[in-house]
């Protein structure tokens, strides 16, 4: 099993361009045999919980029709998106969700961020229950930048044979986590830990790149780097 982490700078607000971005990785990763392909936190809208909150047209659907290009894709090369935005959730809040898009472009899983941070608490709702997806007899585990410092998401992950722990970020260069939270779950749990991260400017900062793949020892195996966008592929599983 091939997977891709990948990194770009989303452009704040803008559907669109970054759902075009989204499906022109998700084909070349899948032309280089990536099978699952891993992007940020927000890489849909941006991470701009302001701006989510004051402009509803930036939230989305499950099937919204916006997000056709990247099923599009998805069905081209085979392969499965994870991308991340602010998803209706029943009682029509925003959620900040983990959409999992399968190789014939369905709806393999949904993941609502479970553990908010700051301004993300007045925008979204809680998820309230794990993300997990297979793919060719492989187990996937999703979660969600802040989520990451909660290790019981990753030891439970483990507990229900997942291989692979899914983790849509949006950190910056100086973030802990690099040392502190991927090597660790992996290590500690034994599992694959795959980051999508951003590039560039947004409401919390600026993404520090670095996306990449780390291995159930804890060394890293892949390493997107600091300042290009594009993607990283590893063996996992």
């Amino acid at each position: 099993m091939i997977v891709a982490a990948t990194q770009f700078a989303p452009v704040a607000g803008d559907i669109a361009a970054n759902v075009r971005t989204v499906a022109e990785m998700v084909r070349a990763a899948g032309a280089e045999g990536a099978r699952v392909v891993v992007f940020a936190e927000l890489c849909l809208s941006g991470y701009e919980p302001s701006l989510i909150r004051d402009t509803p047209d930036l939230v989305l659907t499950e099937d919204d029709p916006r997000l056709e290009p990247v099923r599009e894709a998805c069905r081209a090369v085979s392969a499965a998106a994870v991308v991340n935005g602010p998803v209706r959730t029943a009682d029509g809040r925003p959620a900040v969700t983990t959409l999992v898009v399968g190789p014939e472009g369905e709806l393999l899983a949904r993941y609502d961020k479970q553990h908010l941070y700051g301004i993300e608490q007045e925008v979204f709702a809680p998820g309230t229950a794990d993300g997990r997806f297979a793919l060719d007899g492989v187990r996937f585990a999703t979660a969600t930048c802040y989520d990451n410092r909660f290790p019981e998401l990753a030891e439970r992950a483990a507990a229900d044979t997942c291989a692979v722990y899914l983790a849509s970020s949006v950190l910056g260069a100086d973030n802990d986590s690099f040392e502190t939270v991927y090597p660790v779950r992996a290590r500690d749990f034994g599992l694959y830990v795959v980051l999508g991260n951003v590039l560039g400017a947004n409401e919390d900062g600026v993404g520090g790149g670095a996306a990449g793949v780390w291995g159930p020892d804890g060394g890293r195996i892949a390493d997107a780097g600091p300042d290009e966008p594009g993607f990283v592929l590893a063996e996992v599983g």
